[in-house]
C-alpha cells in the first residue's frame, strides 16, 4: 500500500532524513522508533505531506505523492496526527472532528465516522459541544484521533500520540490504537514509548541520525543485546 523509498528530507541545507525505505501493508501497524533528534517526526510528516521531501519516492497504492499538494496525501487515503495535537482550541470538539471530513467521500460518510470515533472514545461525545481547548491533554488526544479518523483513512500516521499523557491514559490511547487497526485501519506509529510500540507493531523501523539502521519484526529485532541495551534499558 504504502511504498517509501530514498527518501530525502532537509531543512535548508540540513540533511534531516537521508535514503529512508520503508513500507506499509493494507492494515498492517508498523512503529518507527529512535532517540530524540533522529528524524522520526520529520520522516511521518514528509510521508503526511506536510513535508516537502526533496528526493526518493512516496507511494501509495502506486501513485507518486512525493511532488503532489498537501491535500493530495490525505484524497490518497492518508491522515496525521501531528505531535502536539493542533487543534482549534476554541472550536467545539464536534467542529473539530468533522474538519477531518471535508474530502466527498469522508463528508458522505460523517455520520456513521462520528458514531465510530464516539465509540471509540466515550468521553468525547459528553465533550462534543464543548470548546477543545477546555479538555484535558489526554481527551484532546482522542479528538486529534478522531479528527483524523473522520477523514476515513486508509493508512493513520501518530505522532508521538503518548507524550505528555498520564500512565493510564497511554494504556488506553494504545488500546484504542490497537482497535483502530483491527478494524483494518493501516497504522504507522512514531513513539519514544519504544517498550510500549514494539508490543503493539508487526514491525518496527529503528531510525538514527536520519537513517534506518535496523528493521524486522519487534521481537527478532530486540533479541540483539545492543538494541536492547540501548533502547529498552535491559541487559
Amino acid at each position: 500500500m504504502l511504498e517509501v523509498r530514498n527518501l530525502d528530507v532537509a531543512y535548508g541545507r540540513a540533511p534531516a532524513v537521508r535514503d529512508v525505505s520503508l513500507s506499509i501493508a493494507a492494515g498492517e501497524l508498523a512503529c518507527v522508533v529512535g532517540p530524540n533528534g533522529a528524524g522520526k517526526s520529520t520522516l511521518i510528516n514528509a510521508i503526511g505531506g506536510l513535508h516537502r521531501a526533496r528526493g526518493g519516492r512516496i507511494a501509495m497504492d502506486g501513485t507518486d505523492l512525493r511532488s503532489a499538494p498537501s491535500h493530495r496525501f490525505c484524497a490518497a487515503g492518508i491522515a496525521l496526527v501531528p505531535e502536539g495535537r493542533r487543534l482549534f482550541t476554541t472550536m467545539s470538539v464536534r467542529e473539530n472532528l468533522e474538519l477531518g471530513s471535508f474530502r466527498g467521500a469522508a463528508k458522505r460518510e460523517r455520520a456513521r465516522s462520528l458514531e465510530r470515533v464516539c465509540a471509540l472514545f466515550p468521553v468525547v461525545r459528553e465533550k462534543l459541544e464543548a470548546p477543545a481547548g477546555s479538555l484535558s491533554g489526554g481527551q484532546q488526544q482522542m479528538v486529534a484521533i478522531g479528527r483524523a479518523m473522520m477523514a476515513c483513512p486508509k493508512l493513520l500516521l501518530l505522532d508521538e500520540p503518548s507524550l505528555g499523557l498520564a500512565p493510564a491514559i497511554v494504556m488506553a490511547m494504545f488500546d484504542a490504537i490497537r482497535e483502530i487497526n483491527a478494524a483494518g485501519t493501516a497504522v504507522l506509529l512514531v513513539e519514544q514509548n519504544v517498550a510500549m510500540a514494539i508490543e503493539l507493531a508487526k514491525h518496527a523501523y529503528l531510525i538514527e541520525e536520519g537513517r534506518i539502521v535496523a528493521d524486522g519484526p519487534p521481537a527478532t529485532l530486540f533479541a540483539r543485546p545492543e538494541l536492547r541495551r540501548a533502547y529498552l534499558g535491559l541487559a
